[in-house]
């Protein structure tokens, strides 16, 4: 029987007038041809009838158990809600959107639960078709009815990660019997992808339930290659390729998703993790500290080649790793405080003394490619598009800003005299050894860490070695990785870890990052509390631009204003990825450019006895 079409404007139409309305208003558009993939600029690299994506191997065996191991613990199955820990692995193995990413080609999709997708030239609207034989884990076929209730949900009740797309998402509308349309109300070039990039739930099991207050047994249906097959919350989940998986000879999905199963275990912390590495308990790890990669790896699987250690290069960038600030309190509302806290943060020693001084700062948000701020002076493109903030944006944005340098040693006097005048330029003096303001308040704040991670601590002692000199009352909380989601997600703290990944095609998350919006809103990862127009407009230039030299330029300014805005603490990067693993599981000789991440390992890897 033929469905009806219907169409949702924030929420559902009522009534046959709307239902007309709808197709008729789709009946007067003008179309596109379908495509079987979208790229922002130009079209996307490959063709068609692309045999598998470029790196992953189309011949993989299928077969093997592996054990990966998480820190913490956790007492949520559903990775699309606000409340609970979840696995973090789940919505990269369970669920699927209609568009999936190539991760060797920044800025393209390619069709997934979607065989085809239209768009205008000005991408004010975009058309999914579905193929025929998507289904959900239990068989029964995926539906335009599911993929408007999956963005009507998760944009009004799910994580906050997916609400700024619903708010520009003007009518949602099923155009034919596999055919679902959005039109979009913003000039927002990159929604046309992000349409495509929503997990796809199933209607019918939630019929009658609290999508939002979901239980733990509650666990949502997805279309993906595995399923939850047993678990025990706290400790462990296990999830088993399903071996009616609907997606299994996609060319998309050759060589893809390879381990019949895989379990993920959780422990009290990466120390614990990596003595059940060495005991065989854990099949791979990844190691993110370049001092522990060199010297401690050197038990007896290692030198058996039972174990072995694989660095996977990438051309990501940097990201930003380190201590935040939340400028929604006093004294963090203050650039100068924030400059001086910066400054008296001794990099090069505590590099040096954690990391054997291995792996390079961070310099930018988006260091280490080819989206980083230039040094000097803004010019060009990027001048322009910052020049309507001229005069109202923080020192450094248009001359200039480099992270101050430590001289190593562990005294750093040079940079504690600058902190000081920082300080004292913001109204701060030494008291009697104490930093105190006009009031008499002395300075205090809290480090918020979870007590799961040493390293984070080991850092935090260092640095608060700085701090006390300085006369600075300054301590460290440690709580478990609940309350850590919990007070971070509600902005309770003063100071945090936080760390924040960029990709090569930085788009409208970068709202959700540090849009003014997302300030104000709870469980965002605005952790900094950024509100500053210049931010919004930069991502609104990066998201309109029409050619890829203008989204650089774009990205440039955001980075000028993310860096000199001095909101984190810097660390160091990650240049490279760090796995190590079980001798059994391989992967692919060809490498994306994006390297490691939670959908490269373990999406392409396989197990060979």
């Amino acid at each position: 029987m033929e469905q009806d079409f219907f169409q949702i404007k924030r929420r559902p139409l009522a009534g046959l007038s709307a239902i007309l309305s709808a197709v008729l208003l789709t009946a007067g558009m003008a179309q596109a041809d379908p495509a079987h993939g979208i790229a922002m600029y130009g079209a996307p690299q490959l063709p068609q009838d692309f045999v598998s994506l470029p790196h992953a191997n189309p011949d993989a065996p299928k077969g093997g158990a592996i054990t990966l191991a998480n820190t913490g613990s956790f007492d949520s199955l559903n990775p699309y809600i606000q409340k609970g820990n979840v696995p973090w692995q789940l919505r990269f193995l369970t669920h699927e959107s209609l568009m999936g990413r190539n991760r060797g080609e920044p800025f393209a999709l390619y069709g997934l639960l979607a065989e085809s997708i239209e768009t205008d030239e000005d991408r004010t609207w975009v058309e999914f078709t579905l193929r025929e034989e998507a289904r959900f884990s239990d068989g029964s076929p995926v539906t335009v009815e599911d993929v408007i209730w999956s963005y009507e949900t998760l944009g009004t009740q799910g994580h906050g990660r997916y609400r700024s797309l619903w708010t520009q998402i003007e009518t949602l509308e099923q155009t034919g019997p596999r055919s679902v349309r959005f039109t979009f109300n913003a000039d927002n070039r990159e929604l046309a992808l992000l349409a495509g990039m929503r997990p796809i739930l199933q209607k019918a099991q939630w019929e009658g339930k609290d999508f939002a207050a979901a239980g733990i047994a509650d666990v949502p249906m997805g279309t993906g290659p595995y399923v939850i097959s047993d678990y025990e919350a706290a400790r462990g989940v296990t999830l088993t390729r399903n071996p009616d998986y609907w997606g299994a000879d996609l060319n998309f999905r050759r060589g893809t998703f390879n381990f019949d199963e895989i379990t993920i275990d959780f422990y009290g912390d990466g120390d614990v993790v990596l003595e059940a590495f060495k005991a065989g308990d854990v099949s791979a790890i990844r190691e993110f500290n370049a001092e522990n990669w060199a010297s401690g790896y050197d038990f007896p699987r290692v030198d058996s080649r039972a174990v072995i250690k694989s660095e996977i290069p990438h051309q990501k960038p940097s990201g930003i790793t380190g201590f935040v600030m939340n400028t929604r309190k006093a004294p963090f509302d203050d650039w100068r405080v924030r400059e001086a806290l910066i400054t008296a943060f001794n990099f090069e020693y505590i590099n040096d003394t954690l990391t054997g001084g291995a792996q390079p700062r961070i310099t930018s948000y988006f260091s280490n490619s080819p989206l980083a701020m230039e040094p000097g002076a803004a010019t060009g493109r990027v001048a322009e598009l910052l020049a309507p903030f001229n005069g109202k944006v923080l020192p450094g944005v248009m001359e200039g800003y480099t992270l101050p340098e430590s001289d190593g040693s562990l005294r750093n006097r040079r940079g504690l005299r600058r902190a000081l005048v920082l300080m004292e330029d913001a109204g701060w003096t030494p008291q009697d050894g104490t930093l105190r303001n006009a009031e008499g308040d002395a300075m205090a704040f809290t480090i918020l860490l979870d007590q799961n991670n040493s390293e984070h601590r080991a850092i935090a002692d260092l640095y608060m070695q700085g701090l006390e000199q300085l006369g600075i009352d300054v301590s460290v909380e440690l709580v478990d990785g609940a309350q850590f989601t919990a007070r971070t997600g509600t902005y309770d703290f003063d100071m945090t870890y936080h760390r924040r990944a960029m990709s090569l095609s930085p788009g409208n998350e970068q709202y959700f990052y540090w849009g003014s919006k997302a300030a104000d809103e709870d469980g965002t990862p605005n952790l900094m509390g950024a509100k500053d127009p210049a931010i919004d407009a930069m991502i609104s230039a990066m998201l309109t631009a029409t050619t890829r030299d203008d989204s650089i330029a774009a990205t440039r300014a955001l980075d000028r204003l993310l860096t000199a805005g001095r909101y984190v603490v810097p660390f160091w990067q990650f240049t490279a990825g760090r796995i190590a693993h079980v001798a059994e599981m391989k992967y692919p000789e060809t490498l994306p450019i994006y390297g490691d991440g939670p959908d490269w390992m373990p999406q392409f890897w396989w197990y060979e006895e």
